[in-house]
């Protein structure tokens, strides 16, 4: 995973509730085992539309996503977390998430981050004009026209985004500990 620690750019606006992880990525594109090329699908059915901000040049490459209420809620679809993975986007800020969603966007590199619903707007309203940043060393999310949010975070996947690191890397650093708390284990038992 790359570390994260400050995000900047533009940011996909979707003033929308309940965006499901069918919407995020159809089910006919959930074939493949592989992460590669799955951003192309992200939000297809919403790039229909002619004012997707996914098919605007102003938008291309934005790293953030705002969003409002229950994000990623609906299936437990790993592939929606591959996808936003792939087009690019390293942060979610909506006022809720689905807890699975939020847990499959940490393990892949993406910070899920609850705002209160007046920041979410304050952020939507200022996507088009202005780039965003998401500092999770400094625990703040900022608009280029001064405005600050606090992010409220889990402290360890805070910590485990910041270094790159999922779980199971995590838990390889203490390899060596845990082997000699189980030999210890081993030697008390016998």
């Amino acid at each position: 995973m790359t570390p994260f620690t400050k995000v900047c750019g533009r940011a996909y606006p979707l003033p929308l509730d309940n965006i499901d992880t069918d919407l995020i990525i159809p089910a006919e594109h959930l074939k493949t085992i592989t992460r590669a090329g799955l951003g192309r699908f992200a939000f297809e059915a919403l790039r229909t539309q002619p004012d997707s901000v996914f098919d605007d040049p102003h938008y291309a490459g934005a790293p953030i996503l705002l969003a409002l209420a229950n994000f990623g809620c609906g299936s437990s679809r790993e592939h929606a977390a591959w996808a936003l993975a792939d087009l690019g986007v390293r942060a979610v800020i909506a006022t809720s998430f689905s807890d699975i969603f939020a847990s499959n966007a940490f393990k892949n590199g993406i910070a899920a981050i609850s705002l209160d619903k007046t920041a979410v707007q304050a952020l939507i309203e200022a996507a088009p004009d202005h780039a965003i940043t998401v500092d999770l060393e400094q625990q703040l999310v900022r608009t280029a026209a001064g405005h600050f949010f606090p992010i409220h975070m889990d402290p360890f996947r805070r910590q485990c985004l910041l270094a790159g690191q999922d779980e199971i890397a995590l838990t390889l650093q203490s390899e060596a500990a845990i082997s000699a708390f189980e030999r210890a284990r081993e030697l008390a038992q016998a």
